[in-house]
């Protein structure tokens, strides 16, 4: 491998390589950045650059501190493995050593080319961007950068307590994500990519990281447009006090006079599954009077989140993404009311299916409504959609699957969480990845052989459904229309 670096380095030298756009050196793909010179692998058009730095590794007396830069170097590595996902119970393989990114381009074609960011879901405690159904090159096929971005999770990427900072501010996996965005700013032209030009998008807790970082004012001008996917809008941001008690609570389940950045990786897992056991929802995001001051509601109502192109929606069914049956059981309406609640649903004869439905109404589907009403009230281009196809084998016995469309953003197929599609599903997925790519081309993902995609307007969104896909008025407006009465009482 040492002759083969010293060799393409000969060669880069000679070519030229070390100029601003990535090129090709032989069979390998180029780039410089400040991080070094790096060769990515060819992958049939696309050429990937995998497990590239963007910040320091946060391990040592880096754990629970805001990311820092990376060494600039001259040397030249090999991008061709993704790194370690970041550390979680249920990937052994994982690693605190994690703030890395991925890179997909299209081979041989110039640039300035634009840029989509994806973050990944998981509920703020789980995921990777390394995920195979997160492979970017269907996408850059079509003529764009993809990156996809790891972050701290669960206790290291949220954790709040005095004795981390003077600020205690737990937002770390937040602070990740505007380091790498720093990153596309500072390097992506060396592969092609058009800094000007950056689209964020992402599901689930990606989304509602994508959100805050609208609010930000730190992350201006570092993203142009933003795709919000299955984004929880009324959900409540912890308070600096309520993430503190939960910080007191981890530092005891971690065991007295605990080195909190010497701890083994081991004992921090266990004492956050001890938490998460208790309370699912104990590593998110909290107010820290910086980069989150406000609930996403709240923050747009008052008009103060970048006013971007955006693109909002989410599944007709979301409640695959909590299978605690006991959770959806609490949701199924009681007291006052409930009847004329219940009228809402005359299809849904059991309480499990009923709780369901009305957990993806509450949670996902006003809330998006409401997003997107707010953003377009400021003028901002909006286009609202709600996917409710289902993949033609799975018709007959229908599954829940929060996150279902990202299978046909991504064009992925048989590898875990994405099935083998037919030839009509995959025809829906290029439509669904066309409106996609046009939007990161120009902000409007209208294009032609689409189906007319009409911006926001009162009930107005985009229904991919088995059917077809066509823009029309929300056939669900009453029933959130009285979801949001009953949420103002």
């Amino acid at each position: 491998m040492r002759a083969l670096l010293a060799f393409v380095a000969a060669i880069a030298v000679l070519c030229g390589a070390g100029s601003a756009v990535a090129q090709a050196v032989g069979q390998f793909p180029f780039a410089l950045t400040r991080e070094g010179q790096m060769l990515g692998a060819v992958q049939g058009e696309v050429a990937a650059f995998k497990g590239l730095a963007y910040a320091a590794p946060p391990v040592g007396a880096l754990r629970w501190q805001p990311p820092q830069p990376t060494t600039e170097s001259s040397e030249m590595r090999t991008a061709y493995d993704y790194g370690a996902p970041c550390l979680q119970p249920e990937l052994p393989a994982a690693s605190e050593d994690c703030l890395t990114l991925n890179v997909f381009r299209p081979f041989g074609v110039d640039g300035p080319l634009p840029v989509m960011v994806f973050i990944h879901g998981g509920a703020f405690v789980s995921g990777t961007a390394n995920d195979p159904l997160f492979d970017g090159a269907k996408l850059a096929q079509a003529g764009l950068i993809v990156v996809t971005v790891n972050y701290r999770l669960g206790a290291l990427g949220w954790l709040s307590h005095p004795a981390l900072s003077d600020a205690g501010s737990g937002n770390f996996g937040l602070m990740d994500q505007l380091a790498a965005l720093h990153w596309v700013h500072d390097n992506i032209a060396a592969f092609g990519g058009d800094p000007d030009n950056v689209t964020l998008f992402g599901s689930d807790a990606g989304a509602t990281s994508i959100a805050l970082l609208m609010l930000s004012a730190q992350a201006r001008d570092l993203f142009h447009k933003a795709i919000l996917q299955s984004v929880a809008g009324r959900a409540r941001l912890r308070s600096a006090e309520e993430a503190e008690a939960i910080g007191r609570e981890f530092v005891a389940a971690l065991g007295p006079k605990t080195d909190l950045r010497t701890a083994e990786p081991r004992r921090v897992l266990a004492a956050e599954k001890q938490l998460l056991e208790k309370s699912p929802r104990s590593f998110a995001p909290m107010m820290d009077g910086r980069l989150a001051t406000e609930d996403l509601a709240a923050g747009f109502a008052a008009g103060r989140q970048s006013r971007i192109p955006v693109i909002i929606g989410s599944n007709e069914d979301e409640a695959g993404f909590e299978n605690e049956s006991a959770i959806k059981e609490e949701l199924v309406p009681t007291g006052p009311g409930s009847d004329e609640l219940r009228k809402l649903y005359p299809d849904l004869a059991r309480p499990s299916d009923l709780a369901a439905r009305l957990y993806t109404d509450k949670v996902f589907s006003e809330p998006v409504r409401l997003l997107a009403r707010l953003h377009a009230a400021g003028g901002a281009p909006t286009f609202r959609y709600r996917f409710a196809y289902v993949p033609e084998a799975r018709r007959a016995n229908p599954d829940v699957v929060h996150g279902r469309e990202l299978q046909f953003i991504f064009g992925a197929e048989g590898v875990p969480g994405a099935g083998i599609l037919s030839r009509h599903d995959r025809e829906v997925a290029s439509r669904m990845r066309a409106y996609w790519i046009n939007f990161a081309r120009t902000g409007d993902p209208n294009g032609p052989d689409l189906p007319r995609w009409d911006a926001a307007s009162g009930d107005r969104l985009l229904l991919i459904a088995n059917d077809g896909i066509a823009s029309g008025d929300d056939p669900f407006a009453d029933r959130l229309d009285r979801l949001a009465n009953e949420g103002r009482r």
